[in-house]
């Protein structure tokens, strides 16, 4: 059997998307794991000094747990990559806002992590999951 271009391409692409996805969720979910074992407090506070409601930590949850498993696996991956973006901006806004046209100390910038995540997660969500993931390639919203 002969493969063609347009094949290896196909695998490629699709290879391409499991790792991003793995890479995205993987990391993020590090996040996540700590605030599951450390809890939310922290964001809780920064909610309530910006004069939102406390509870709303919660979603940091949805951010950076369910919606990175859900990446992981390939399951409604485009709408799970959206929420883990506005958690970036979320994050940036509540937490990094001074940070933002500053470089770190060895001249990378300040939030490259978070500009990291936010545009992997963008990414994922414009591309899908591809056909190394539960939803499969023609998943609704996958």
């Amino acid at each position: 059997m002969h493969t063609t271009n347009t094949q290896l391409n196909t695998n490629n692409n699709d290879a391409g998307k499991l790792v991003l996805r793995v890479a995205l969720a993987a990391m993020l979910l590090f996040h996540g794991v700590a605030k599951l074992s450390g809890g939310i407090g922290f964001v809780a506070d920064m909610l309530a000094k910006a004069g939102l409601p406390a509870v709303f930590g919660y979603g940091v949850y949805i951010g950076e747990v369910v919606a990175p498993l859900l990446i992981l696996i390939g399951l409604f991956t485009r709408p799970a990559a959206l929420i883990v973006a506005i958690n970036m901006i979320v994050a940036v806004l509540l937490a990094h806002t001074s940070q933002f046209f500053t470089l770190n100390e060895t001249g990378g910038w300040a939030l490259e992590l978070q500009g990291m995540f936010f545009f992997a997660a963008v990414t994922v969500a414009l591309l899908g999951a591809g056909r190394y993931s539960i939803g499969g390639v023609n998943g609704r919203l996958n």
